[in-house]
């Protein structure tokens, strides 16, 4: 395996000291998060990551897969187009990003900057917490503006939060933006309630299953929004 192409190395056997070696330049934990929920085209990590820039986004890229932590694949045609994803290892760091994220939470000045997609989502997916109380099964597909992701509920559990439409017909159609998502997971019901009150975030669909995912990503979970969430009209 290879080190990073800098050579900015810490000279350090600790694990922890290793790990930096191989993702701790600047944006590289950032990459990793935007490939979490799946592959990615150049233009698309661009798009995630806008400060980045093209140079230094290409060039993390040449480091994190020379290090093992990110492959190139060529999609099967129609497509044909060469995206970026992690490897068996790379996948590996899901559980530190996330961990990372929920102490980032804590900070003592909060960040106001934009939240991208990928972010909003990863959020509430690190937040999910099973309800095998009040089981439910449920496919949703959560609208980010031009961004579509796939949300599926087994029995009250997480089976599957990934990039693009699900495949038939939804339950629930969640259409909101990256800022308002991230401000409503993981926080009180009158937060959603004033979302949706104020036209910020709609659900279609089954309104039901709406409420019980919004419940199930609630850090303290309360009743204050019991019954708020009205779909707006029937998955069409």
């Amino acid at each position: 395996m290879g080190t990073m192409a800098t050579n900015r190395r810490y000279g350090d056997g600790c694990a922890i000291a290793t790990a930096l070696d191989h993702v701790g330049e600047r944006w590289a934990l950032l990459i990793v998060r935007e490939l979490l929920l799946g592959p990615k085209r150049f233009t698309d990590l661009q798009d995630g990551l806008p400060g980045a820039g093209p140079k230094i986004l290409a060039q993390r890229l040449r480091e994190l897969e020379g290090n093992g932590v990110v492959r190139r694949r060529t999609l099967p045609p129609p497509a044909a187009s060469q995206v970026y994803e992690l490897t068996e290892w790379g996948a590996r760091l899901d559980a530190v990003v996330v961990t990372l994220g929920h102490w980032g939470q804590g900070a003592p000045e909060p960040s106001g900057d934009h939240v991208g997609a990928d972010s909003a989502m990863i959020k509430m997916r690190g937040l999910f917490r099973p309800r095998p109380d009040r089981p439910w099964t449920a496919t949703y597909e959560v609208r980010l503006g031009r961004h579509r992701f796939t949300i599926r509920v087994v029995d009250g559990r997480l089976a599957e939060m990934g990039r693009g439409e699900p495949q038939g017909r939804p339950d629930t159609v969640i259409d909101t933006d990256p800022d308002t998502l991230n401000r409503v997971v993981g926080t009180d019901s009158t937060v959603l309630a004033g979302a949706i009150d104020d036209g910020r975030l709609t659900v279609t669909g089954d309104d039901r299953a709406g409420q019980r995912l919004f419940d199930a990503v609630r850090v303290e979970q309360d009743s204050g929004a019991q019954g708020r969430i009205r779909a707006t009209r029937p998955v069409s």
